[in-house]
């Protein structure tokens, strides 16, 4: 199974943008129509959060977001950028080379997540925070995808490490702040009112170096019929104050926000509510 997955997505990679998203659209659909569980995730988490109008373009962006991968990781870099047809906010990130800071990406599961990196770190260096992949055979195309033009830091202490060494730096790290952490590595926090096992770590990098880091709000949007990608940008809308449950809690409204602006890119399949063994129970609702 695994050379024959291989060889098809390599033979996608080949294919124009517009047609993979097409594509893409009909596979969002038959996983919606096949998957059971995708389906029931995919209805209770775009209810929770209100966004239920938005369902039936989610449905197909979502199997969109599968689809251009290969593009995305196989083409060379150029041509991958190239991509980015428009971008708006780029003058928090000259704004933040400036005064020399470090920046702290945070990009969710939203429009094509793999790209705004990438857009990044044809500029300068980018360290990216990297869970390995469940199965051996995915490792080498995802380290070979990811890892052409950006570094990789495992999602360990020696990672924790590497984030903090290019921070202080002054360069930039990027992460997928809504990734469900594993065991000790999050703390229960609302999201979109119900509680999450939300990462701690980005809570913890913003004010991880003496003279402050940028942390900047990201994501790229899909654009009409393959016609490429908007990336958008933005600050905090204010910042990080309390202690680390309050920052990591003000990280998941500002996530939120930022679904809000573009919540039919969302991957509401993701099942953002599971509970990581051994990281016990989300905390009951409060009484009304």
């Amino acid at each position: 199974m695994s050379s024959s997955f291989l060889i098809i997505f390599k033979a996608l990679a080949c294919l124009p943008l517009p047609l993979l998203h097409n594509l893409g659209a009909l596979a969002g659909w038959l996983a919606w129509l096949l998957s059971p569980t995708y389906r029931r995730n995919f209805a209770l988490h775009i209810r929770q959060a209100g966004m239920t109008p938005a369902k039936s373009a989610a449905i197909a962006e979502a199997g969109k977001t599968l689809l251009e991968l290969p593009k995305i990781w196989l083409r060379p870099r150029d041509e991958v950028i190239g991509r980015v047809v428009r971008v708006s906010g780029w003058e928090l990130v000259e704004d933040a080379w400036a005064a020399g800071r470090g920046i702290l990406f945070l990009t969710p599961h939203l429009g094509c997540f793999e790209i705004t990196a990438q857009y990044y770190a044809a500029r300068k260096p980018m360290t990216v925070l990297y869970r390995r992949p469940k199965k051996d055979w995915l490792v080498p195309l995802v380290e070979a995808g990811r890892g052409a033009n950006l570094r990789l830091a495992p999602a360990d202490l020696s990672g924790v490490r590497l984030l903090l060494k290019a921070l202080k730096s002054g360069e930039a790290v990027g992460m997928l702040p809504d990734q469900v952490p594993g065991k000790g590595e999050g703390a229960w926090v609302p999201f979109f009112g119900r509680p999450a096992y939300t990462m701690t770590l980005a809570a913890r990098l913003a004010q991880s170096v003496p003279g402050g880091v940028t942390v900047l709000l990201a994501y790229a949007e899909r654009l009409h019929y393959g016609a490429g990608y908007h990336l958008r940008l933005f600050p905090l809308s204010a910042p990080l104050t309390g202690d680390l449950m309050q920052r990591a809690a003000q990280l998941n409204r500002e996530i939120e926000g930022l679904i809000q602006r573009c919540p039919q890119q969302y991957l509401w399949g993701y099942n953002r509510y599971k509970e990581p063994r051994g990281a016990g129970a989300p905390p009951a609702p409060a009484s009304p």
